[in-house]
This record gives C-alpha cells, structure tokens and sequence, in this order.
C-alpha cells in the first residue's frame, strides 16, 4: 500500500525521474544518462536530508501515522530471535490490538507487549486499529507478572491513537483496567522498557508506559490529546491541528528537552517506513543498552529509581 505524505511529494517525484532513466540506462546504456542519474540521485539525498531534518511537529505526527511504517510485529520479527504470543487476560477473553508473548531480543530473553495496528481493513478490523479493550491491558499487566515472576525485563512497544472509547470497553472498565496498570507498573520488581515507536496516545499509551526508561521514535509522538482533539477543543475546527501539535510539544525532540522521555531512537533517513531493517536495527540497539544499565540495579533500588523518575515529572526551575 503506498501512501504519499503531502510534505513528501517533491521527493516521489525526483524518484519516479530517477526511475524513468533507469529505465532507459537499462535499454539503452549511455554515459550521458550516467551521469544524469548520479546527478539526480545526489539531489534526492540532498532534498531528503533538508526536508527531514527540518520536520515540524505535525509533520512528524503524520509519519508517526504512516500506513508503511513499522508496527510491533514487525519490529518483533526484525528484533526477536523467537516470540511466543500468549492469549487472554484469564477474565473476558483476547485481544488482538495488544500481542504479549515471551521473545529473545538480542539474545535477551524478555516479556514483549505493545499495540498493533493493520495495514487494509481486514487487519484494522482484527487488530481494532490499535485501540487497545480492557482485556487488552488486563492481558499485558497478566504478562507483566510472568516477566516479574521469573526475573525477565520487559519491553513494551507503545503505538496507538488511545484505548477504545466504545460502549462495549467502558462496560468492562477501560478506566479502571488502565488506573489499575498504572498502580502495579510502578510496583513491578523488574526492569521495564517503553518506546513509543508510532502514535502514542493518551491513556492508552500510558497503560503499558510506566517505565524504568522511556524512550521514543525519532518521528513518534506521544501526547495526552491527538492534535486533532485539542484543535477541535480550543479553535473549535480540526484545521487547527497543525498549530496544536506544535503547542503541545509533543514531539521525540521537544519531550527529551523536557525530561519527559529518556532517549530518541534514531530512523533511518526519510522515516522508519522507508527502510524497516535499519530501524528496527536501531530500535533493538536502543532497548539492549536499556536493559543492559537497568539489570545493574537491584529491585528495591529499581523502584526507587522509577518512583523518584516520575515523581519529578512536572518540576520545574527558573533563574
């Protein structure tokens, strides 16, 4: 599925003129087109290096939401030697927006959860276009204590608009089911890793997001309202979506400034849709040194350490 983001369409261009002479290089070799290839091709790198080195924060929300861009299980393919899915939260029944299974990430064995979206309307439709139901997060605090029990860190992968608002999630407690996530996340005795690797919205980002490091995507967001939200809340029209994610600061960069996130994980350039391997690559690079540091502490300093990080969230100084 191919989809061309606005920002993007002076580089899709450049490529289809790449392409065509390609094309004719192939059937017709000539040291003229050579050299007009390597041209272009120079050219490209440079527009692609000046356009996403410069992104605005609502550029970056509009990559996070890129239909090629990686999801959970492909980083779980790209990063994890094995992953073993399990199934149920052992009160409702599954839920297919949030896998959890036990993998061996670069030789660690871990617990790994996190959000999936679908890429057609088939996947969306299983996958509740990554809005996670209460099993969902009752599934993942259920791994959570897998991981605990048998003294295995854990690695969510965050990656969604927000938890489901339907009638069905709010009869089976999405509130609670996400309050009651947030409690024992802080109490775990084990190390914990969250990246935002898409969207990262609201609660239902936070109900697997209480972490001992939290790191993010170089082109996520994470953000208690979607800048469509906030928008249509303050200006009173969607339009409006473009300011509100730059006043929001939501953005991978503006968060590490903060002190809201730990690290950035470096895409490829273009964006991880543009080359999922390197990615990905970078994605279990980031989570390896994570854990490596975390399995220094023993658990009561652990949750200390995690206690004192969120509990300075929101402090601030002025000179």
């Amino acid at each position: 599925m191919k989809q061309v983001l606005e920002f993007e369409k002076p580089l899709v261009k450049l490529r289809e003129e790449i392409e065509e002479l390609r094309r004719k290089q192939a059937s017709k070799p000539s040291e003229k087109l050579v050299a007009q290839l390597s041209e272009l091709e120079k050219k490209l790198e440079n527009l692609q290096r000046d356009i996403h080195t410069n992104l605005n924060p609502w550029q970056r929300v509009q990559i996070s939401r890129h239909i090629n861009r990686p999801f959970m299980l492909d980083y779980i393919k790209h990063c994890c030697d094995e992953f073993i899915e399990i199934h149920g939260d052992r009160h409702i029944g599954d839920d297919h927006a949030m896998p959890a299974g036990f993998a061996t990430w670069g030789g660690k064995r871990v617990v790994v959860i996190g959000h999936q979206k679908g890429r057609d309307t088939k996947e969306n439709l299983l996958r509740n276009f990554g809005s996670a139901h209460p099993e969902g997060y009752r599934k993942a605090l259920r791994a959570m204590r897998l991981a605990e029990k048998f003294g295995l860190p854990i690695v969510t992968l965050i990656d969604t608009p927000g938890a489901f608002p339907g009638i069905g999630a709010e009869e089976r407690n999405i509130a609670e089911a996400i309050a009651f996530n947030l409690r024992e996340m802080m109490m775990l005795r084990a190390p914990v890793v969250a990246v935002v690797i898409g969207e990262g919205g609201s609660g239902g980002a936070l109900g697997i997001g209480i972490a001992d490091k939290v790191l993010m995507m170089e082109n996520a967001y994470y953000s208690v309202i979607s800048p469509e939200g906030c928008a249509a809340i303050l200006w009173k029209h969607r339009e409006h979506a473009p300011e509100a994610a730059s006043a929001l600061k939501l953005s991978a960069q503006d968060l590490s400034k903060l002190g809201i996130i730990d690290g950035v994980v470096s895409e490829p350039l273009g964006g991880a849709h543009n080359d999922h391997s390197a990615a990905a690559e970078s994605l279990k690079n980031a989570v390896l040194d994570a854990i490596t540091e975390l399995e220094t502490f023993a658990p009561d300093a652990l949750l200390e350490h995690r206690y004192n990080k969120f509990r300075a969230l929101g402090e601030f100084t002025e000179n």
